[in-house]
């Protein structure tokens, strides 16, 4: 089930004011004191509630984005990792459900996990890191997901050049060209995939790059699997990954020599990792227009409405174009 509000409701959080939460939150037993701080999220709308010891953070999720059957395999499977002392935050179960409602919203509870920013140049923190996805890979392989979706050239590829195309931002100037670049671009990935196949698909955070980590004193905590899926595993490795090609390759094996304590890796999927960034790229420009009329894009992402992001951007989609046909970067 799907609450009411349209996927494409210009206002989807018209309606969820401090009050509400607050309202939403005592409903549930929660007793708020009135300290409430939003958390910096698009999608969503996430706030922090309270102090000290009895923080809590509640999660109130975008209408129609994901249906109640998606969001109870995002908790059951958060709960795994909790299970076996991985660092990720459950969400509280509340009258026998994590999923709670309250007017036309659904949201969930989770407890606050304190930490900081990573700093993965700090000695053994990446071979940690690397542990840690192992672990978490381990839990997803043992069982596949029903619901969620699967990381693909159709949904992350094919479906945001779509939305790209049908969007008032797009110059009608770079349409033409926005639609010969992107679509051979998705023609490459496409091969890449069928080149690199067959690989193992399983359970993966499907998000995980700095901005969804924090750090405390006994390594990397997951803050977030709303983005959940099922994917290879190198999914969530690649991002991890940044600077001259020297520093990823050094990078690449402090985080594997990590990873190989606790799970094989294919390395195969080496091969996939252009295509994915070829992927996200893409999926972050559908994303970003396909939400516009929800007044929190427009404010974080004002260049997306000027032509010379997208006459930038169409250069980056013909570099990565070029990514993809040369040697991997990191071993296979």
């Amino acid at each position: 089930m799907i609450n009411k509000r349209s996927a494409n409701d210009p206002r989807p959080f018209s309606g969820l004011t401090p009050e509400v939460v607050l309202d939403a939150a005592a409903a549930f037993g929660m007793e708020p004191d009135g300290r409430l701080f939003a958390l910096n999220s698009y999608e969503n709308r996430v706030y922090q509630l309270g102090a000290g010891d009895g923080q809590l953070v509640v999660k109130f999720y975008r209408p129609a984005r994901w249906s109640d059957a998606q969001i109870a395999e995002e908790h059951q499977f958060t709960r795994e990792l909790a299970a076996v002392e991985l660092p990720v935050a459950a969400p509280l179960s509340i009258g026998g459900s994590s999923l709670l409602r309250y007017r036309e919203f659904r949201f969930a509870a989770f407890p606050w996990m304190p930490g900081r920013a990573p700093e993965l140049d700090a000695p053994e923190a990446r071979q940690l890191l690397g542990r840690s996805i192992a672990r978490l890979h381990q839990v997803g392989a043992r069982r596949p997901f029903g619901a969620r979706p699967a990381l693909g050239v159709q949904r992350l590829g094919w479906e945001a050049r779509a939305q790209v195309l049908a969007s008032e931002l797009l110059p009608a100037a770079l349409h033409e060209r926005y639609s010969s670049v992107s679509g051979a671009l998705l023609e490459r990935v496409t091969a890449a995939f069928a080149a690199a196949a067959p690989l193992q698909s399983i359970r993966l955070h499907g998000d995980c790059h700095l901005g969804n980590l924090l750090w405390d004193e006994h390594g990397p905590l997951f803050v977030d699997l709303d983005d959940c899926a099922m994917g290879p595993r190198v999914q969530d490795l690649w991002m991890m990954l940044s600077g001259s090609p020297g520093e990823q390759q050094r990078q690449w094996q402090e985080l594997l020599e990590g990873y190989q304590q606790f799970a094989e890796f294919d390395f195969r999927e080496v091969l996939i990792i252009e295509p994915l960034r070829a992927l996200r790229m893409l999926h972050h420009a559908g994303w970003v227009v396909s939400r516009w009329s929800d007044p929190a894009f427009p404010r974080a992402f004002p260049w997306a409405a000027e032509p010379r992001y997208w006459e930038g951007y169409l250069n980056d989609l013909l570099e990565q174009h070029a990514a993809i046909d040369e040697p991997p970067l990191l071993q296979t």
